[in-house]
């Protein structure tokens, strides 16, 4: 179909190396593009005519380092030294990992419980309304 090709030919991106293609546009903002030029296709038909295209559905993958902090080194010297210091008086030593900050204050939470009533929280969660911060542990 050219007016699919015609359409994704700004809207795609790839690997080089693999020669996958993936676009950014939805499937309904291509639907609605394709209906003004008269063609009246279902998402379904878009992703079929996509795949026939060898594109694919694409995640974002967490694998790029951010560069070395000044003083990176230091601060685990000096973490090192106080473990020394507190094994060798046979004290607790605790090794903390913060993961994730999550705002402290009537926020809807991602999940579900079971209740009889739906809890009623803000509408927005600007950190501004929080009471504070938490950082969770894993």
């Amino acid at each position: 179909m050219p007016a699919l090709e015609e359409l994704m030919k700004d809207e795609t991106a790839g690997d080089p190396m693999t020669g996958l293609l993936w676009t950014h546009k939805s499937l309904s903002k291509l639907q609605d593009a394709l209906r003004a030029q008269g063609f009246c296709l279902s998402r379904p038909t878009i992703r079929r005519l996509l795949v026939a295209r060898d594109y694919s559905l694409r995640v974002n993958h967490k694998c790029e380092a951010s560069k070395r902090s000044a003083g990176r080194d230091a601060q685990f010297r000096y973490i090192a030294r106080w473990r020394k210091a507190f094994l060798r008086r046979k004290l607790p030593v605790i090794s903390v990992d913060t993961k994730k900050v999550e705002l402290v204050g009537n926020f809807k939470q991602s999940g579900c419980e079971w209740r009889t009533q739906s809890r009623r929280v803000n509408i927005y969660d600007f950190p501004s309304m929080a009471e504070g911060k938490v950082f969770c542990l894993f």
